[in-house]
């Protein structure tokens, strides 16, 4: 990522949450502590099925008296549909802002020059009255910008910032082991506790309960955790969806997500399995990518 670029996510939208109930709504249907959330902290979340297998994940913002949730556009529609099922008789207003606020992207080095900032993930100021967060899965993803999208233009001019696609972002995402897109492919498929959420700070294990929290306690309690979602470089061939992964005649996982950000569900803890060796895939040779924030 460079610093002299700001990455418009277009495939990002927005969902804001507000009430006298909101926080007590996403409190008992989130897998973070919504209480992180202040006017100078943000979150990472994610909604799971009662058996704790994924559906949506999102980056949780304070804003006036309510909460952005930032989503993968794709998935928006349904996460709304969701939210609207579980809401009852709550008093909470859930609104579609995708038409009227935007997703941005700067590098760390940029967002650790503006004012009164700290390199602490999660960390919120405000800049022109918008949310500017450092990631709250990991640091180095660097800052998002929430802004009007009438705003935008003017905003990235005193940053000192040119607007650029978002394909070196997600690019360095990939390099990261941080999937963004496609993540439809994974509801109902694998748990959420697979998806790496605990290393990227989307779970509280100390919050009470919440809807897959059962399952997901007792994977990490019991040391049940024998798989996780790794990225994939392909060396020769290619792959799709559903490949299995082996070596030595032994499978160690599949792949999950294909295009060109391929992501893999991997059997870290078998004893075959080796971050340095070449692994078979279909008709493809691959090797898996050892993510910065996995010891």
């Amino acid at each position: 990522m460079n610093n002299q670029n700001i990455y418009t996510l277009d495939d990002r939208g927005i969902i804001y949450i507000s009430g006298n109930d909101a926080t007590d709504f996403l409190q008992n249907i989130i897998t973070n502590d919504i209480n992180k959330v202040t006017d100078n902290n943000s979150c990472f979340a994610s909604l799971l099925n009662p058996q704790g297998k994924y559906l949506f994940d999102f980056i949780i913002i304070k804003h006036k008296k309510g909460y952005f949730l930032d989503c993968e556009k794709k998935q928006l529609e349904e996460l709304y549909k969701k939210l609207k099922i579980y809401k009852l008789r709550s008093k909470v207003e859930i609104l579609n802002l995708s038409n009227e606020f935007v997703v941005a992207a700067i590098n760390k080095e940029k967002f650790l020059s503006l004012e009164n900032v700290k390199e602490e993930n999660g960390f919120t100021i405000k800049y022109r009255e918008d949310s500017i967060v450092l990631d709250p899965r990991n640091k180095e993803l660097g800052g998002r910008l929430f802004v009007n999208l009438e705003k935008l233009y003017l905003s990235t001019k005193k940053l000192g910032l040119k607007l650029s696609n978002s394909d070196d972002y997600y690019n360095y995402s990939y390099k990261l082991g941080i999937l963004q897109q496609g993540t439809a492919a994974l509801q109902n498929k694998i748990f959420g506790i697979e998806c790496n959420f605990e290393e990227l700070n989307g779970l509280d294990f100390k919050k009470g309960c919440y809807v897959g929290q059962e399952n997901t306690a007792r994977i990490k309690l019991k040391d049940k955790l024998s798989k996780k979602l790794l990225p994939i470089e392909v060396l020769e061939g290619s792959i799709k969806i559903d490949d299995e992964i082996s070596i030595n005649n032994s499978k160690i996982g599949k792949i999950i997500i294909g295009e060109k950000h391929p992501f893999g569900l991997i059997k870290f803890k078998d004893e075959n399995f080796n971050f340095n060796k070449k692994l078979n895939c279909g008709s493809a040779s691959i090797k898996v990518l050892k993510p910065v924030w996995l010891s």
